[in-house]
């Protein structure tokens, strides 16, 4: 990475954004982070605030932004269902006026654009693993589908401004990825497990525990989303970055009761509308162009996200 590349992140004071932020700084970049604090927070950057090559701006990508950058990194979407259900329409319109604004930047000022997309563009997947040729299986009038059909139009946009403007895009497809400055009431499995486990409530599965995940550490995903960005301009994508190794929920309940120590009980209770029975990443596009794989097993990476949520607890100021 040649010194003061400029990088626009939307979304960089997210849980991954953050990250990204971080290790883009790390390399040498410029970083520009985007952020309208919805779902992210000041406290996931205020550790970078005042480095010379970090600015932090608050914006909407709702609205059109006119900076100059030499990349963009496209994360800004909530991507728990308890934030993205909060406001729906918003929530469409974040990943559509929001690629149309990021690709209007891209266009104008020649820069080269990931989009943070998402293997819930596959629904409830009627093949496994699933492959990036899968078109999906995809409830577009449900509770879900502001995120999953919000994000397939933004693969859309991307690949039409692709075609028609010869725009350099990337697509990302993200799996379930977990690690510290993960939002603790997101509603995701793995905080939610974490945190009743920490607070020594019953852990709550929905369905009978059996529907699996592939959860990837956050610090092997930013890894992948790096070297997407810096593959050759014939590399579009969609890539699926993401662990491949599967796990059942009540797998994960179980981990998390041993390494916390808690005595939670685990609690049933019915699954909710168009929650997907299996989700597992074929990677190999990933190690084939990318050379990248997942090397953080999951109890290493639950064990660091542990101790984040236990330091968040025991900080009186805020309310978990």
């Amino acid at each position: 990475m040649h010194l003061e590349k400029r990088v626009l992140i939307t979304g960089g004071a997210g849980f991954i954004g953050s990250f990204l932020c971080e290790r883009l700084l790390e390399a040498g970049a410029t970083v520009l982070c985007v952020d309208n604090f919805f779902t992210g927070t000041r406290m996931n950057v205020s550790h970078l605030i005042g480095h010379p090559r970090f600015e932090l701006m608050r914006h909407d990508v709702c609205f059109p932004l006119y900076v100059e950058v030499d990349e963009i990194y496209n994360m800004a979407c909530p991507a728990s269902p308890v934030h993205y259900q909060f406001d729906p329409v918003q929530t469409t319109k974040t990943s559509v006026h929001g690629a149309i604004n990021m690709l209007g930047l891209a266009k104008r000022v020649k820069a080269k654009i990931l989009q943070a997309s998402t293997s819930e563009v596959y629904g409830d997947p009627a093949i496994h693993p699933q492959t990036e040729d899968y078109w999906g299986n995809v409830n577009p009038i449900g509770p879900r589908s502001c995120y999953d059909e919000g994000k397939r139009c933004a693969e859309t946009l991307f690949f039409d401004y692709h075609r028609q403007h010869a725009l350099r895009i990337k697509v990302a497809r993200i799996f379930n990825t977990y690690g510290p400055r993960m939002h603790p009431n997101d509603g995701r499995v793995v905080s939610n497990f974490i945190v009743q486990a920490l607070k020594g409530e019953d852990i709550t599965l929905y369905g009978d525990g059996s529907q699996t995940r592939s959860f990837c550490y956050v610090d092997d995903l930013v890894r992948g989303l790096i070297s997407l960005m810096e593959t050759p301009d014939s590399v579009t994508g969609p890539i699926n970055i993401g662990n491949p190794n599967e796990f059942t929920i009540r797998q994960l309940a179980e981990n998390v009761i041993d390494l916390t120590g808690a005595k939670s009980k685990l609690v049933f209770r019915p699954l909710p509308q168009d929650d997907p029975r299996q989700r597992q990443p074929d990677i190999t596009k990933a190690r084939d162009i990318l050379k990248w794989e997942p090397s953080v097993e999951l109890r290493d990476g639950l064990s660091k996200t542990i101790a984040y949520f236990d330091a968040l607890l025991a900080d009186r100021n805020l309310k978990v």
